[in-house]
């Protein structure tokens, strides 16, 4: 588990001084075992909760957009107006339950990666991430 110390560091390299309100966002994203998916309102409510006060979303914002930029946490965009942050930053493939909005790491050992046939010419393909999008099936199979 990581420290004040290392949140504090984590904070000044994503160029952020080291406050209060940044040291509980530091501590409910990275003091974890287990991945963590979540939107910028839910990490407001989230630490609004634990610390008993509210916590300015434009803090939450800005403190996760930096996070993002050094490289420490990865957005996932679900479609043009929501965005998930996962904590694992490495090239991993995600369900999203349409039901319960909940992003859901997936297995490498589930998907075979994708055949892509033609490229953006004079680009590389530097990695690719599938988004699976499930749903109840509401059909009746007899």
């Amino acid at each position: 588990m990581l420290k004040n110390t290392e949140f504090t560091e984590k904070l000044r390299s994503s160029g952020l001084r080291p406050t209060k309100q940044r040291l509980k966002i530091c501590e409910v994203l990275f003091n974890r075992e287990k991945t963590f998916h979540f939107t910028i309102n839910d990490l407001v409510k989230n630490i609004s909760n634990q610390l008993n006060e509210k916590i300015s979303l434009a803090t939450v914002y800005n403190t996760v957009h930096a996070f993002k930029k050094k490289g420490y946490l990865k957005e996932i965009s679900i479609n043009s107006d929501k965005s998930y942050f996962d904590t694992n930053i490495s090239n991993h493939h995600h369900f999203f339950d349409e039901d319960t909005n909940e992003l859901i790491d997936c297995n490498d050992d589930s998907i075979e990666t994708p055949n892509v046939k033609k490229n953006i010419t004079g680009k590389k393909i530097n990695s690719i991430e599938v988004l699976i999008k499930v749903a109840t099936d509401n059909q009746n199979h007899n």
